[in-house]
């Protein structure tokens, strides 16, 4: 992430980045200067290291070439990787499985950003992009300088870049912290994803708290199964990482964690009133909820919150603990709420002159896809309408039951493509419905801006149309290609094509 630099550049010697790792270089390598660290070789920059990891496909070492011509000064990598550069004209470091190494080296490179910060960190299944773009907002309700990381993108300060991965790698986190140091900022959301925890991706990190929000069926593509998901979340929740935890207990996982984990935290619950933070009343308006909070010692936090579901109001809670842990003032946090407004792409409202309500939503588990309806239903004077598809090369013993949760949850259920990647979307289509009996009311679109159109040319005034799995995303991947596609633009469109 070549465009998100420090002004004043780290410098350190090679020679001692071969003694973080005790391994022997020539002597006339050991004051090569280096600037930086990079597992990306399209973005490197002159005098950084290039990080060749293992790949799931490729090694990294494949692209040392690219990363060369752009001016690195060295290389580390493993054996493996170190073969095919035995002839390489710049330094190469020979470490065992760099992966796991190099968070904690680029948190020594860049000298430790996060310990200047208040780093909260956010896993689950559902809710950690809405649980930060929240905290983010109550922060700088309270003028706290702050930043975030994950899915929707990067914000450092008023500044955004996009970005394509929940967690990026452990040195782009780094370096990201490293600027957020730079520029004074004073508390950090991010989100920590199963994938990224496994993958050492926020090794070096220290968390002044861990939060998390629930657990449900996802990923098991890549996690074999609900244990090990589990236990992948598990990780946040330990010493080494995080000096605090906020725990949700309104599900069994997070009753679980919050009895097997050894560092201080909180638990959290909509009702349950020996939790540390809990709802102590909730009058919903049909626009949103006001709303009663109680908290650690008997901190009260009221005012109005203008999202919808229950399961935003866990969220929110979760949003709430965390920013008073972090020294924001509970009045200041009860002003905040009326001023929250959801992440980009969950339940998002598309208004385009139509006489039907349309929406927009991330929801791509099971779990999600049932809460999220049934919010939708709430909302809803006639027929709920809903579009989803399922992602090719992922998870698929959730295709069923996504297609189930659609079924029903809707009065209309429309299935359709999300990013197919390389497989034939109509397989993914007969897994998604596979046992389901299709009428009149349940429609099998492949195409899914020809879906987004059929919903919006059948919906009549009173209905819901919602749009679901790929919320705040901007492209469809079709057979390793990605061409531009938005469900809010797609919706606009057809919305206005009807007039």
């Amino acid at each position: 992430m070549a465009e998100i630099q420090r002004f004043t550049p780290i410098k350190k010697r090679l020679g001692a980045v071969a003694d973080y790792f005790g391994v022997a270089i020539d002597t006339s390598d050991s004051e090569i200067e280096i600037t930086g660290l990079s597992s990306n070789s399209k973005s490197i920059d002159a005098g950084e290291i290039f990080i060749a990891l293992p790949g799931a496909k490729t090694h990294g070492s494949a692209f040392i070439q690219t990363a060369v011509e752009r001016g690195a000064r060295a290389v580390i990598t493993d054996n493996s990787g170190a073969n095919p550069l035995q002839h390489l004209e710049i330094p190469v470091l020979v470490v065992p499985n760099p992966r796991s190494q190099i968070g904690f080296l680029s948190d020594w490179f860049f000298d430790s950003p996060s310990r200047s910060m208040y780093v909260a960190g956010i896993t689950g299944t559902n809710g950690k992009t809405t649980t930060t773009y929240l905290l983010n907002q109550i922060w700088q309700f309270a003028d706290f300088l702050n930043g975030l990381i994950g899915t929707v993108g990067i914000k450092i300060g008023e500044d955004f870049y996009p970005t394509t991965h929940t967690t990026p790698e452990s040195d782009v986190v780094h370096r990201i912290l490293s600027v957020m140091q730079e520029q004074h900022i004073r508390a950090v959301a991010m989100e920590a994803s199963s994938h990224a925890l496994v993958q050492h991706r926020v090794d070096g990190v220290h968390f002044s708290v861990a939060g998390f929000t629930n657990l449900s069926q996802d990923h098991l593509d890549f996690h074999g199964d609900m244990e090990s998901y589990f236990q992948a979340k598990r990780r946040l929740f330990t010493g080494e990482i995080s000096d605090f935890a906020f725990i949700n207990i309104d599900n069994e996982y997070g009753v679980r964690l919050a009895k097997e984990i050894s560092i201080p935290l909180g638990t959290l619950s909509m009702h349950n009133k020996k939790a540390t933070w809990y709802f102590e009343s909730i009058e919903s308006d049909g626009k949103g909820h006001e709303v009663v909070i109680r908290g650690e010692g008997g901190q009260l936090i009221e005012g109005h919150i203008n999202l919808l579901g229950s399961y935003n109001l866990e969220n929110c809670l979760l949003a709430v603990a965390i920013a008073a842990h972090s020294g924001v003032d509970p009045l200041v946090i009860g002003q905040s709420l009326s001023t929250l407004t959801g992440a980009p792409g969950r339940l998002e409202r598309i208004a385009n002159g139509q006489e039907f309500t349309a929406l927009v939503d991330f929801a791509h588990s099971p779990d999600a896809v049932s809460k999220v309806l049934k919010t939708a239903r709430e909302i809803t004077k006639s027929r709920l309408i809903g579009i989803l598809g399922c992602g090719g090369d992922r998870d698929k013993t959730k295709r069923p039951l996504m297609g189930k949760a659609l079924y029903e949850g809707c009065d209309v259920a429309i299935f359709t493509s999300d990013n197919p990647r390389n497989e034939d979307p109509a397989s993914i289509l007969e897994e998604m419905t596979v046992g389901l009996s299709l009428g009149e009311n349940q429609k099998v679109i492949v195409e899914r801006a020809a879906a987004i159109e059929y919903a919006t040319r059948i919906a009549k005034p009173g209905d819901t149309v919602i749009v679901l799995g790929k919320g705040h995303e901007t492209g469809q991947e079709i057979n390793g290609v990605k061409t531009p596609f938005s469900d809010q633009a797609e919706l606009r469109k057809a919305i206005a094509n009807l007039k």
